[in-house]
């Protein structure tokens, strides 16, 4: 029986769960939850809904106000999702490091975003977390979301990825790994899960840089200035909604660890996720192989990879930030970071319009285009060739 949900809003959540194949685990098994297959692509559609029903539900939230928050992307889009359902304004604070993929999407969904640095800790004027604040502050008829203190986070996660995840492996889970961004999965599922079984291992995959994989097994809680390309995890604190007496082990994954098991996982399981899952899966996998006994394991797809396509699926910008490694030449072609040969540049021939170099610049954001001939340089076109040609005629 085919059933009709009355909003996009009914079909968050009942994601399904897969095992994984194509990686050596050890002694364990491995099994994804498939939180790419929300609606607005992440688990985070899951707490977006809970956060803005519970701010209805106090009264925070009323009719016609205005959503306010500071978010890594994916929570935003799961916002701003509902909040486009519901009929509420929002306002997006964005770190600048997210990807031009995600943006477009909050912009679609009729967010107003602003973006403010990524390199910069609490307290800092352009921090996004005090932006968001300030402005909610000076917002009238505002709600701050505030995903890394608000209950209704981890309350989703304990309702419902939790159960789902229970029922899906018919209670035989011994471990779980998952990532800390306002620490609201980690402690809901935790929550769930101790409660049935209290010797099921919560294990945090963290990105090197962050903090929270040090407090898990130092009680280290200092900030070192660090920094990573993965979006969506890793913390320079530790979030309100984070318990981390809850948490069992901890492991460390490095960018580059986590991009190449992207590139495994679409390869080989035909699973297109974002960078977070990088991070998660390859963490699953390392705890795994510490195991000297079977054990089923399972983590999250947190989002769709379509959010990272010009970076995680770009080899030119995953050569450009040292993510993958080419056998050097030893000549100067080691200092070319796409090649025209292999068809990484972006061209343009001497026979075609300027239409097509207009369109070309337009849609991989660039400002000039080399025009080749049977791989061979004859020229250069750019902006300022465009505009004279546009007055002239």
């Amino acid at each position: 029986m085919n059933l009709v949900g009355k909003s996009l809003l009914d079909l968050i959540g009942n994601t399904p769960m897969v095992k994984l194949t194509a990686f050596d685990t050890g002694p364990c098994e491995l099994f994804v939850k498939l939180e790419n297959h929300n609606p607005g692509g992440s688990i985070k559609d899951r707490i977006g809904l809970s956060i803005i029903e519970e701010a209805e539900k106090s009264g925070d939230l009323k009719p016609g106000g205005t959503i306010i928050e500071a978010t890594a992307g994916n929570t935003g889009i799961g916002l701003a999702l509902v909040a486009a359902i519901k009929g509420y304004k929002i306002i997006l604070v964005i770190p600048d490091k997210m990807s031009r993929e995600k943006i477009l999407h909050l912009e679609g969904l009729g967010a107003k975003v602003k973006i403010t640095r990524s390199d910069v800790p609490a307290g800092h004027p352009e921090y996004y977390q005090d932006i968001a604040r300030k402005l909610a502050s000076e917002t009238k008829g505002s709600f701050f979301a505030d995903q890394f203190s608000n209950p209704a986070n981890p309350l989703a996660h304990r309702s419902t990825t939790a159960p789902e995840i229970w029922e899906q492996m018919d209670g035989n889970l011994d471990a779980f790994v998952a990532g800390v961004g306002s620490g609201g999965t980690v402690t809901g599922l935790a929550e769930f899960f101790k409660e049935k079984s209290p010797d099921l291992q919560m294990i945090v995959a963290d990105p090197e840089g962050s903090i929270v994989a040090d407090a898990v097994t130092k009680g280290n809680y200092k900030y070192e200035g660090g920094s990573w390309l993965v979006e969506g995890i890793g913390e320079d604190f530790i979030p309100t909604n984070l318990n981390l007496d809850l948490v069992d082990d901890a492991i460390t994954v490095s960018d580059k660890e986590a991009f190449e098991v992207l590139q495994t996982l679409l390869k080989e399981e035909g699973i297109l996720a974002g960078s977070s899952t990088g991070t998660l899966i390859s963490g699953a996998i390392k705890w795994c192989q510490k195991q000297d006994s079977h054990k089923k394991v399972a983590t999250l797809v947190c989002d769709t990879g379509n959010k990272y396509l010009s970076k995680a699926f770009s080899k030119s910008w995953l050569k450009d930030n040292e993510l993958i490694e080419e056998k050097e030449q030893g000549n100067l072609s080691d200092l070319i970071s796409r090649r025209a040969d292999r068809g990484e540049m972006i061209s343009i021939k001497p026979g075609d319009t300027l239409m097509t170099a207009y369109n070309r610049m337009r849609a991989s954001d660039v400002s000039q285009l080399p025009v080749l001939e049977e791989e061979k340089l004859v020229g250069i076109v750019d902006e300022e060739d465009l505009l004279l040609n546009v007055y002239k005629d």
